[in-house]
């Protein structure tokens, strides 16, 4: 039953569609259910009862740690409110590895904290055969002088020249700001979340799915990091927004022969174990703590293009949206240029050579003493 669902989009009752498919048989399960907030969706009311909701989360999350293999992992999305619920149903059928917190302010609420976090449960089907692999993203850098925020003082000689492990703290990945790449949905997740997960639980080939895939994150992230996908949503409008984007998306999120995650044409997830492999692709300075104020910088240039607000309307009409998401790539000479202060000078440009490739024009800053 899992061949006639794979790699589509299918409109129906995740319920009923979830009992199709047999026990242990999926990679990944991803949920972002509903949030019982009347939002906006389209054609069903986000409104229940609190029992009866509570009910309901629990059937299907019983239905996703089914379907998922032992060597498998279970994320499920939403509120902190929400997410102590779903935890109280997972604990009793699965293994607790992490509470994600994804850091997306939201609007004031009254009396309360001012709300500062989604969360992402992290459950492994059985712990102890769980696929996972660490993954980094890049250092965090000052806005102008584009140095290391963070002050790292007599280790920089630790300091790995991609970035640090990712931890559960995820604060480098923000919601959809512009509306050109949000569609007519309340709840769209951006794509490198979506890529970031499966790249730390899943491997090529393997099945990620998600029974309320809304427009289409979920299966658009998986295909363009060359997995297959199974989504599942009861609105038929946004099922054939996620069908007219996945027309044009290809495996292509890649360096090499190694998957990545690309957000504004720069890398901002990869495997820590593919490091030793995707190193070559980057120019570095030999001095690693020289990464404080050289940023690397990869030696092709790839353009990766973000999926655009579908033109769909609501009855299905196609208004010409066909975005073309093939990636572009082409060596290109970089220069890494820092905006110098007052109280700063910039170097003499030195020409590095990287292993006979190509030439690159670097400028490094250097702090002046202060006068005493």
């Amino acid at each position: 039953m899992t061949e006639k669902l794979l790699n589509k989009i299918t409109q129906g009752d995740c319920l009923k569609l979830l009992k199709q498919i047999p026990d242990n048989s999926i990679d990944m399960t991803f949920a972002d259910p509903p949030f019982n907030l009347k939002k906006g969706y389209n054609s069903y009311k986000d409104s229940l009862k609190l029992q009866e909701y509570l009910n309901w989360c629990e059937q299907w999350i019983t239905e996703m740690v089914r379907i998922t293999k032992p060597s498998g992992s279970i994320f499920v999305h939403n509120i902190p409110k929400w997410l102590t619920y779903y935890a109280a149903f997972l604990n009793k059928q699965a293994d607790f590895k992490h509470w994600i917190s994804w850091d997306a302010p939201t609007a004031p609420m009254g009396k309360s904290l001012q709300p500062g976090h989604y969360g992402i449960l992290f459950y492994a089907k059985d712990v102890k055969q769980l696929k996972y692999y660490e993954i980094r993203h890049p250092h965090k850098r000052t806005r102008k002088e584009r140095i290391l925020a963070k002050d790292y003082g007599g280790k920089k000689f630790m300091l790995h020249p991609f970035g640090p492990l990712v931890s559960d703290v995820w604060t480098d990945i923000h919601r959809i700001k512009h509306n050109k790449f949000r569609d007519e949905h309340p709840c769209q997740l951006p794509i490198h979340l979506l890529e970031r997960i499966i790249l730390m639980s899943t491997d090529e080939g393997d099945i990620v799915l998600d029974p309320f895939n809304g427009t289409g994150t979920t299966a658009i992230a998986a295909r363009r990091l060359g997995r297959q996908y199974i989504g599942f949503d009861l609105d038929d409008h946004y099922v054939k927004i996620t069908k007219n984007k996945l027309e044009n998306v290809k495996p292509i999120s890649k360096i090499g022969d190694r998957w990545v995650s690309f957000y504004l044409d720069e890398v901002v997830t990869l495997r820590n174990d593919d490091w030793d492999y995707l190193k070559d692709f980057y120019y570095i300075p030999a001095n690693v703590e020289e990464v404080d104020t050289k940023q690397i910088v990869l030696k092709t240039k790839v353009k990766i293009k973000t999926p655009q607000k579908s033109l769909l309307t609501v009855n299905g009409n196609d208004t010409g949206n066909r975005l073309d998401f093939r990636n572009q790539t082409a060596l290109f000479e970089p220069t890494v240029q820092y905006r110098p202060n007052d109280n700063r000078h910039v170097q003499k440009r030195k020409a590095v050579h990287n292993k006979g490739l190509i030439k690159t024009t670097v400028i490094t800053v250097k702090k002046r003493k202060n006068s005493k």
